[in-house]
């Protein structure tokens, strides 16, 4: 065979391959069972960090800095093993819940989708921010969903400058607190504000995301969504996460929802079944076209962190606890619903 004497015409022919090179890897088996956690200790991950930002709320993107202080985000990547090619390998960022990253969730997704050969980045919005607040109620109040928004979108750029990273196959995903997050992060007016450059994410994944805020513009990037539910979780009510994919399905994504009739809220998670917290299910917003966050019940902007108290105490008042507890089943039925959903796009051509 004839040496390839130019350079140029080398780095063309494999640029031109990287289709067909990811179209021949066999993602199915994302969607058979994942790898025993007992048997991923050779892939710990490693600390990352990059440049974002801390908006408050969403109408503070790109305007005064001093509404969205510079900040360096933290994380922990997970690279599968091996060497590979440019542009070969999809990711997948990962939003944790109010209740931080946690061993049995994060730490045990990322290490598995590195098994089956896609980079994972768990992003830690709270250690980013340790500033703010480090016990449960602080973080929740200071540290918003606008802000995991930021380190999101921030953490895909950080994705697409690695050579080994395809930028056009990486998929958002969320639980809870993160779940929310991963679901306004599909609205065409925080993608444009939050990644003007073009980056999109591939796809959007909510592991029982409370469905307490709808978008009066609700056109989105055109990727799709997959909403996992419990259906005995009492933070996530059924018909309003049904309105928001009616919303985002006339803006103009496919969206799929998957119920699990016997779970609880973080079905995932290392505790049995127990009750905690506030239920938030009581909460009703409403993002307005210039990225205001309104309350529905009071009127009242979502505009700093003693609007934001008023608002959330408001709206829990007499609310209990609700109840979380881990599901064995259930967690290996939609890590295979997840991965079915991640091997389709990463399967499937690049969106343009």
């Amino acid at each position: 065979m004839a040496r390839l004497r130019s350079p140029f015409l080398a780095a063309l022919l494999l640029l031109l391959a990287l289709p067909i090179m990811a179209a021949a890897v066999n993602w199915t088996r994302l969607a058979e069972p994942w790898p025993d956690p007992a048997s991923l200790a050779d892939l710990p991950g490693v600390p990352v960090s990059w440049p974002s930002s801390s908006p408050f709320a969403i109408e503070d993107i790109g305007g005064d800095p001093n509404d969205a202080p510079p900040t360096t985000a933290l994380g922990r990547l997970y690279l599968p093993p091996g060497p590979h090619p440019a542009r070969s390998v999809p990711a997948v960022v990962l939003l944790h819940g109010s209740g931080g990253i946690l061993a049995s969730r994060e730490l045990t997704y990322a290490p598995q989708l590195a098994r089956m050969g896609v980079a994972a980045l768990v992003v830690d919005s709270f250690g980013a921010r340790r500033d703010r607040g480090t016990e449960f109620i602080e973080r929740v109040l200071n540290i918003t969903e606008t802000m995991m928004l930021a380190d999101a979108y921030s953490g895909l750029g950080f994705l697409a400058a690695r050579p080994e990273i395809d930028p056009r196959r990486v998929v958002l995903t969320g639980f809870s607190y993160g779940a929310m997050a991963t679901m306004y992060a599909l609205y065409a007016q925080v993608a444009d504000k939050l990644a003007p450059s073009g980056l999109r994410f591939a796809g959007h994944v909510a592991f029982y995301g409370p469905c307490i805020a709808r978008f009066d513009d609700s056109r989105t990037t055109g990727a799709p969504l997959l909403m996992l539910i419990g259906g005995r979780d009492a933070i996530t009510d059924q018909r309003r996460c049904a309105e928001v994919a009616a919303d985002l399905r006339q803006g103009g994504s496919r969206v799929d929802t998957i119920v699990y009739p016997e779970a609880v809220h973080q079905w995932d998670g290392a505790f049995a079944p127990r009750l905690i917290g506030r239920n938030l299910a009581g909460c009703s917003f409403r993002v307005e076209r210039n990225g205001t966050i309104r309350d529905t019940h009071t009127g009242l902007a979502m505009s700093g962190p003693f609007r934001r108290k008023i608002i959330l105490g408001l709206c829990t008042l007499g609310a209990g606890p609700y109840p979380i507890g881990r599901d064995d089943r259930v967690c290996a039925q939609a890590s295979v619903d997840y991965g079915r959903f991640l091997a389709g796009i990463f399967a499937a051509p690049p969106r343009p």
